[in-house]
């Protein structure tokens, strides 16, 4: 297991609990995050598992650095007793050079795998059909922050292995500018999903661009938790 993939994601947690407005809030982000129960945590520190529901609903006060360190502790050392996914996911990231606020996922899957496969796991709704059915990795990332903080040589490393995957955008509320921004990539992915947005707030030049450049066109509403859940499934 990567020991610098570990504190690093171990110094990210335990910064977000401690400064968040509400760290209850934020230590029930990051434990469903891990799909760890209130129970496995609980088990884990040796503590009721209403400790643990008190905490993240707020009924016992903030938790000092102490019991942060412990709580982040117990969470990646569940995660490495189950072959380390979340830590590794955080390596991935870091290691393709990214900040993780802006990849959420990063994965190649052992083999390639038909798109539609990809779409009917998560739900979403294929809008444009693409030149190329088939897709080896996915990449998702957040719209907002990757759009404003990368440069274009940095939005093709996006690509990971390859350019044969699903580029995946979350928090879209047309689909223009991700659309805008893929115009200066070349050459552009597989498929690109576009997440949060229903088939009528679509921008309506969308489908156009996409036609042009040959890659798939999709849109997805399940919650961003879940979505990712069953495309990591995919990769395992």
């Amino acid at each position: 297991m990567d020991s610098d993939a570990r504190a690093g994601l171990a110094e990210r947690i335990a910064g977000e609990i401690t400064l968040s407005d509400d760290p209850g809030a934020t230590l029930r982000k990051w434990r469903t995050d891990f799909d760890v129960s209130q129970t496995e945590l609980a088990d884990q520190l040796d503590v009721s598992s209403s400790v643990i529901s008190d905490y993240e609903s707020g009924r016992r006060e903030s938790p000092g650095i102490g019991l942060v360190s412990r709580l982040v502790t117990g969470l990646l050392d569940i995660d490495e007793r189950r072959g380390g996914d979340r830590i590794r996911q955080y390596a991935r990231v870091l290691s393709a050079g990214f900040e993780s606020d802006i990849v959420l996922d990063l994965r190649e899957y052992p083999t390639a795998v038909p798109l539609q496969d990809v779409y009917d796991a998560i739900d979403a709704t294929e809008v444009v059909e693409g030149d190329r059915d088939r897709v080896s990795g996915h990449t998702i990332i957040d719209s907002i922050r990757a759009i404003s903080r990368l440069s274009s040589d940095e939005f093709y490393r996006l690509y990971g292995q390859s350019t044969n995957r699903v580029l995946g955008f979350t928090g879209v509320s047309r689909g223009e500018s991700p659309l805008v921004a893929l115009r200066v990539v070349n050459p552009t992915p597989n498929a690109v999903l576009l997440h949060g947005l229903e088939e009528e707030d679509l921008w309506e030049h969308a489908p156009a661009l996409a036609q042009r450049d040959g890659f798939s066109l999709a849109i997805c509403n399940t919650p961003i938790d879940e979505m990712l859940a069953a495309l990591q499934a995919l990769a395992e």
